[in-house]
């Protein structure tokens, strides 16, 4: 019987997605991209789930894209069938906040889609880096973009340019990562952070999401704009009222997530 290529759970208000190519190295392949994108889009429509996480293996997150299913492909072929931009690109059409749970190595594409996440959350055996300069190719899912946004040019011209994979203390020292936990910690600590995150009001956790990323798309006084009309949408929710409700009379809000 043939293996899930990602294995799809729930734990309270939190979807967990794991990557589940272990023998290759979790290696990301169009059956494993399809098929998480799947699961993300199934969680992101799914009112009983506020945050998802994705995992890969103890050995590795993901190691690139599998470059066996690559090797022969020709200009017409990745062209012609829209690669990268076909299935890798489902992980931007999520509105809820999706953390990546980080051991092993994230190279090339598992590290562009650990970069597609809100939050990185890395074991201590944590690598990541952008190696496809070895094979005379770039990063196509994002990594070039990406990773200066999260670390600075010159830190990413290093990574792309060198292909020096980081370690998760380093990562941390950059802010590519949000934080660094025990490897025998790091499900737990993810799923623990997607928890507490869940619990707050739905729509302005996704707001919320909109908001930060327009930092990096949008102007200083477009996106201060931005986050003012979001801030004024939030007076329309029944959740914004109930909280402020809940801080005045001292108890813990009851969130409806509308």
């Amino acid at each position: 019987m043939k293996e899930e290529t990602v294995i799809v759970e729930r734990a309270g208000r939190v979807g967990i997605v794991t990557l589940n190519r272990p023998k290759v190295l979790n290696a990301l392949n169009d059956e494993i991209m399809d098929a998480l994108g799947a699961a993300l889009l199934a969680f992101d429509a799914d009112a009983e789930i506020g945050v998802i996480v994705i995992a890969g293996s103890p050995r590795a997150f993901a190691a690139g894209a599998d470059v066996s299913a690559m090797a022969d492909w020709s200009y017409a072929d990745v062209y012609g069938s829209n690669f990268v931009t076909r299935n890798w690109e489902t992980i931007r059409q999520v509105r809820k906040p999706v953390i990546a749970a980080v051991a092993g190595l994230a190279m090339g594409g598992g590290c562009e889609l650990a970069l597609a996440c809100d939050i990185i959350v890395a074991g201590r055996s944590a690598r990541f880096a952008l190696p496809e300069i070895k094979l005379g190719l770039l990063p196509g899912a994002g990594g070039t973009q990406r990773l200066p946004r999260a670390i600075g040019k010159a830190k990413a011209m290093d990574m792309c340019l060198s292909a020096r994979p980081l370690s998760a203390e380093e990562a941390d020292r950059y802010g590519l990562v949000s934080r660094v936990v025990e490897d025998e910690c790091l499900r737990d600590e993810a799923i623990g952070l997607a928890a507490a995150i869940a619990s707050y009001s739905a729509p302005a956790l996704m707001a919320l999401k909109e908001c930060v990323n327009r930092a990096y798309e949008a102007s200083l006084a477009e996106g201060i704009l931005f986050e003012r009309r979001e801030l004024h949408a939030r007076f329309a929710s029944v959740d914004a009222h109930e909280g402020m409700r809940a801080f005045l009379e001292k108890r813990a809000p009851s969130f409806d997530h509308r």
